[in-house]
Parts: C-alpha cells; sequence; structure tokens
C-alpha cells in the first residue's frame, strides 16, 4: 500500500510534553521532503493553532504552514456551527478553546447557554464544575472536546479532558457527545481538509485509544508508535491490531509501505 495522506497526532508522537522525539522531527521532515499531504490532527484543546505552529517551529524543529493543524477546538466549533443553535455557551477550558469558540462569534452564558463545552483546564475550579453541572441540567448541549483521561508529559501521564468531562456526566447522569479523536466528527473533517482518499490515508497516533481506535472505528489505515501513551508490553492484548507498529517513526520506510 502507498499512502497519499497522513493525519499525525502530536502528543506523544511527535513531542512528549517539552521534551524532543527527534524521530518524529525527521518524520515530518521526510513528508515535507517528498511533499506528501500531511495534517496534524490533536485533540490538545489548550493552545491555538498559531502558537502550536510557533512551538513546533521554535522548540521541535518542524515549519509547518498553519493550515496543517486541525484542533479539537476547531473541530468543536465546526460541530457546533452545524448544530445551528444560539449562539451561547458555558466554556471550561484554555485559551485555545475559548478563543476559536468566541472568534466563531459564540457569546459566554452562564445561566443558560445552548452549549457547554468541556476541555482540558489547568486552572479548573470547583465553581466551573457548579457552573457546568446547572446548564447541562437545565438542558444545554454538553460537548466534550475529547476523551483523553491522560496526557503524557515529561513528567508522567498527567489528569486529560476526558477525566473532567468524566466527572461532570457521573454529576448530571448525562453523557457528553465527543468531538475528538476517535470520533467521526474530527475525522471526517480532517479527511475533508486533507483531500486524500480514506483507504491511503495513515492516522499516525500513539494512543491507541484514541489515536489508533480513531483510524480503526473511520476506515483508516493506522501506524501506532510506541513513543507515548500506548506501551509496548500492552501491544499484545490490543483488542485489533493496528496495521503498522512502531518502536521509532525513524523505522517508517515510505516507498516500502
Amino acid at each position: 500500500m502507498t499512502y497519499t495522506g497522513y493525519l499525525i497526532d502530536l502528543d506523544g508522537t511527535i513531542y512528549k510534553g517539552k521534551d524532543r522525539i527527534p524521530a518524529g522531527e525527521r518524520f515530518v521532515h521526510a513528508l515535507q521532503e517528498r511533499n506528501l499531504p500531511y495534517l496534524f490532527v490533536t485533540n490538545n484543546t489548550t493552545r491555538r493553532p498559531e502558537v502550536v505552529q510557533a512551538m513546533l517551529r521554535e522548540q521541535f524543529h518542524i515549519d509547518t504552514p498553519l493550515e496543517t493543524i486541525y484542533t479539537a477546538s476547531l473541530a468543536t466549533v465546526d460541530y457546533m456551527n452545524q448544530m445551528g443553535k444560539e449562539k451561547t455557551v458555558y466554556v471550561i477550558g484554555e485559551e485555545g478553546l475559548k478563543s476559536a469558540i468566541s472568534e466563531a462569534g459564540y457569546v459566554e452564558e452562564t445561566e443558560n447557554p445552548a452549549y457547554v463545552v468541556v476541555g482540558l483546564d489547568t486552572d479548573l475550579t470547583y465553581e466551573k464544575l457548579v457552573c457546568a453541572t446547572l446548564a447541562i441540567q437545565k438542558g444545554a448541549i454538553f460537548i466534550g472536546t475529547n476523551p483523553d483521561l491522560n496526557i503524557p508529559t515529561e513528567r508522567g501521564l498527567l489528569p486529560g479532558a476526558g477525566s473532567l468531562i468524566a466527572l461532570l456526566e457521573a454529576a448530571t447522569r448525562v453523557k457528553a457527545t465527543f468531538i475528538g479523536k476517535p470520533q467521526a466528527i474530527i475525522m471526517d473533517n480532517a479527511l475533508s481538509i486533507l483531500g486524500t482518499e480514506r483507504s491511503k490515508t495513515l492516522m499516525v497516533g500513539d494512543n491507541y485509544l484514541t489515536d489508533i481506535r480513531a483510524g480503526i472505528d473511520n476506515g483508516f489505515p493506522t501506524l501506532l508508535v510506541l513513543t507515548g501513551f500506548t506501551k509496548v508490553e500492552e501491544v499484545a492484548t490490543l483488542p485489533i491490531a493496528p496495521t503498522h507498529i512502531l518502536n521509532s517513526l525513524d523505522e517508517w520506510r515510505f516507498d516500502e509501505n
């Protein structure tokens, strides 16, 4: 199989927290040298695409166009626009999520918003959870940006947005609509942006539960790299095997796959 497009996770795949993964950097450089279309698809909602772009350039030696970065924040806005409800929202999240929603014309509303959107928030307070809980109980559409229970960092696996969303699901007895990987919403949008054929577009990531299931569940071939969330000792027990499994992206041979 010759792959004509690549959907690529970031944290744990191209870098790990603040630490470089040189093999990930070389992988992207190889894509660029071959003029192969790629799109970074990240569940991280804390950073604006412009910030991700600058971080890749300044910290991880990757110079990439802004349009190659598709975040769960952008996918969330796309979904809300498709729903067509009143543009009022209560957001638990950080600058990357809040700015994307605000720039799309949505107004912050605490008491009776049409939507409650929850992403990672490192300044989370009990009062924010209270506001979200009450709004959801009143009928606000409950959106979770992504289901990641943990974030791989240089410190270890930290709580992710999925952990916060699980708390609110328990408090409200309402299930969130998830946008990020492994959901079809973000994958279908990403494929539309990339413009390649689904069966020839490889999903590359380190997390079996999000990145690889995003590929498996939505008809993409997959490449699991063991540099982040999913460990080598877990591979034998994975319920559905990825198309490819590598210890390092340096092992990938573009002309042989």
